[in-house]
């Protein structure tokens, strides 16, 4: 009699947590439910690749504290519009890992992942595959979970840069920009900003004015405080302008992939107000290194509760956490949305209330 199987792979981006998942499902799926598990490898492209690999016991232990994910991700796969190379048209090849699916008689497939890695496999969950799917992005913009695993790493790692460039910006007495991850969504500036102290937070959310930056500045000098910190989502964009990305020229034939607003920024404030500035972009420092407790515990519970789901047959639903409870929502409800800081949220207004400024008038 063949063994019942369940599949996984990891898609988007990597982030601190993806192992702790790999490690949940495979402990749980073996030990509690007595399932084979088969780990795609590099996200999606070990479908289309037919590249996969039996996970067992051995493979998963000690894995819990490693950042990265043992079978590898991709962040461009997609088996409805592959591209062989990247000047090839794309190809929907989505029929052969559906076969690929049913040959290796799969009960289900745990995808873990962001918006992308969700939207993927609601499309393949319409073709009959039976999908579970797992939180994941530093960027915390899926819909219907409050929050994603790999958001608090990122989080701690963005503050302790705060932390840091604080002590240079007030020996030196520069206003010192610090560009962060997030996409078109500033949770990650808003709450690391915060949490740093950062005096002036921009987020995609709410464009900015760069006379209104250096009016901040120049108030801080002015009063005796001769540094300023700005925490900058790689998101953010000026009133009437649009997002930076790193590789415009390529954009045509090429993911896009955003950063360097924060030079612009840079250059914008030493004209105006002939103060020295210094840029540090985290870029994938934020990706890296080992989880934080948190994300090892919150990567635990989706995943156990991922398999449970495999054996309730809850299949096309996510796992989410809202409130203090861990659900399970449709993922169609996730699928191409992002969810976004909404402008009345508490932890802007707490930012206003201690004078943080979001590089815009936002009395009205």
């Amino acid at each position: 009699m063949n063994k019942r199987k369940v599949g996984i792979l990891t898609g988007g981006g990597d982030c601190p947590g993806l192992n702790a998942v790999i490690r949940g499902v495979t402990k749980s799926a073996i030990g509690r439910y007595g399932l084979e598990v088969i780990g795609f490898h590099d996200g999606f492209e070990g479908m289309i690749e037919e590249r996969f690999s039996i996970l067992r016991h051995d493979d998963v232990s000690g894995i819990l504290t490693q950042g990265g994910t043992i079978i590898g991700t991709s962040n461009s796969a997609n088996p409805f519009a592959h591209k062989a190379d990247k000047d090839a048209d794309p190809v929907d090849v989505s029929d052969d890992c559906m076969r690929l699916y049913e040959d290796l008689g799969l009960e289900a497939l745990i995808c873990v992942g962001g918006d992308g890695t969700m939207s993927i496999a609601g499309q393949l969950s319409e073709k009959g595959a039976n999908i579970v799917g797992v939180p994941k992005t530093i960027d915390n913009d899926l819909m219907e979970t409050d929050i994603t695993f790999g958001f608090d790493s990122a989080r701690q790692v963005a503050t302790e840069a705060i932390d840091r460039l604080h002590t240079t910006a007030q020996s030196h007495h520069r206003v010192m920009l610090v560009e962060v991850m997030g996409r078109n969504a500033g949770w990650l500036a808003l709450e690391s900003g915060i949490a740093g102290g950062g005096d002036v937070i921009l987020l995609p959310e709410i464009p900015y004015d760069v006379a209104e930056i250096c009016s901040v500045v120049r108030k801080r000098s002015r009063f005796g405080r001769r540094f300023s910190i700005v925490v900058v989502s790689e998101g953010a964009h000026a009133q009437g302008g649009s997002q930076v990305y790193k590789n415009e020229e390529k954009a045509a034939r090429e993911q896009k992939r955003l950063g360097g607003i924060s030079r612009i920024i840079a250059d914008a404030i030493e004209e105006e107000t002939e103060i020295g500035c210094r840029v540090t972009i985290l870029g994938h420092l934020q990706r890296g290194g080992s989880p934080t407790p948190l994300d090892r515990i919150l990567a635990t519970q989706f995943s156990v509760k991922a398999m449970e789901l495999v054996a309730k047959k809850q299949f096309n639903h996510m796992v989410a956490l809202q409130g203090n409870q861990l659900v399970a929502v449709p993922v169609e409800k996730v699928m191409n949305q992002q969810r976004k800081v909404p402008l009345d949220s508490p932890l802007i207004d707490a930012a206003l209330a201690v004078g943080t400024s979001f590089g815009a008038d936002l009395s009205h």
